[in-house]
């Protein structure tokens, strides 16, 4: 007979390293590339030296000359908090006793549940590995009834919850619920239990995320905080990546540029490519115009790209329409306290009532943040246009 200690023990024997699998390696190209350690956590943040420069300890002489002076490699403490990552699930305490004696129908509703955690977090991570750790997802152009019109909506997804924001006001006592994206147009449409009027530049964030998200490629790239990692970039000019608005068509020479640059002056060896779909059309097109074969590669996790001279080119929706990110994985950490697990109450059981309510609901939890050793050994190209139209607005 099915019970809730039954639905306990799946969910932690059998589903949780299923499901921390395909986070870590099936949610996204880009994160399939990035190592996990453990390693340089203390307490409650990330603690760990990067080393820039090199030795100065180098010198010739003559055989009676004074030896070189010494001078050990350079290093900074990056400092950064772990974030809290949650995913939940719940079960209604009638699904649960409906197939008490229906393995099959059990099995069914768990897998029901799991499936959608996965593709929600999945979604988010995503999201969050280009974002800047503020969690902003779009901003507001005008509204008209519960349709908003948005900057873009690359980051928004049926089902989502979200919270308003005007300046740092929170406008919703309760998330407004996002039911419908349209892609094209740029808009989205919501349904809310109060009455929101949404103003031009209102931010979007998702519900209680607001300055509690990962910071990823976003941070690096961001010129208008001076530090990162509690790093101020004026006083360590080298943490500072390499940038380009490139106001042109994609090209091998543009892309080998940058490339070239960061290899030439920060030893920095690109092994990753990432763009929006628009860039990679653009690049594929470019590549057809000279009768150049498009070789495709297939990355960890299953994902087929083309390719750039060996560098995988990988499209990703969370990338802005004109940009293009050149990156060395090798100097990217997830730094976590731990991989995915449930969160788990003194008694310890996963699997808890909610006060009030005849459902149960069991949180998944990690708590991690991405740290990249040599922000200075990254590339991003903005501005590329594009001659090829999509009819889907994708």
């Amino acid at each position: 007979m099915v019970t809730l200690k039954t639905a306990e023990n799946a969910l932690k024997d059998v589903y949780l390293g299923v499901v921390a699998n395909q986070l870590n390696v099936n949610a996204n190209p880009l994160l399939a590339r990035i190592k996990h350690s453990s390693k340089d956590v203390w307490g409650k943040e990330v603690r760990k030296l990067a080393p820039f420069g090199i030795n100065g300890g180098i010198g010739a002489g003559s055989e009676t000359d004074a030896l070189p002076t010494s001078s050990g490699n350079g290093y900074v403490q990056f400092v950064a908090e772990l974030k809290n990552l949650y995913g939940k699930i719940e079960l209604s305490d009638k699904a649960v006793r409906a197939s008490a004696n229906n393995i099959g129908a059990f099995v069914n509703l768990l897998n029901d549940e799991m499936e959608g955690l996965v593709k929600a977090s999945a979604f988010n991570l995503g999201r969050m590995i280009y974002g800047d750790g503020s969690g902003l997802i779009a901003t507001a152009v005008s509204q008209s009834g519960k349709t908003v019109v948005c900057d873009k909506v690359n980051n928004l997804i049926e089902g989502m919850l979200i919270d308003v924001y005007t300046a740092d006001a929170k406008k919703n006592t309760s998330p407004i619920k996002v039911v419908y994206v349209d892609r094209v147009n740029k808009t989205f449409t919501y349904e809310s239990a109060e009455a929101l009027t949404i103003s031009a530049d209102d931010k979007f964030y998702v519900q209680g995320s607001k300055g509690y998200e990962i910071s990823g490629l976003g941070r690096i790239f961001d010129d208008t905080q001076d530090t990162i990692y509690g790093v101020s970039k004026s006083q360590y000019p080298w943490l500072k990546p390499y940038t380009s608005t490139a106001e042109t068509e994609i090209s091998d020479i543009l892309i080998q540029q940058a490339i070239d640059f960061l290899d030439m002056n920060v030893d920095s060896k690109i092994n990753f490519i990432t763009c929006s779909s628009a860039v990679r059309r653009a690049y594929q097109e470019y590549l057809g115009a000279y009768r150049r074969n498009i070789d495709i590669t297939e990355l960890e996790g299953g994902f087929k790209t083309i390719t750039h001279n060996g560098i995988p080119v990988v499209a990703d929706r969370f990338v802005d329409e004109d940009t293009m990110y050149l990156l060395n994985t090798n100097d990217f950490t997830m730094h976590e306290l731990c991989d995915w697990k449930w969160l788990e109450g003194e008694d310890g059981r996963i699997l808890k009532q909610n006060q009030g309510f005849p459902t149960y609901s069991a949180t998944l939890v990690k708590y991690a943040e991405l740290i990249c050793d040599k922000p200075c050994g990254q590339a991003k190209i903005s501005g590329i246009k594009s001659t090829v139209t999509n009819p889907f607005g994708a």
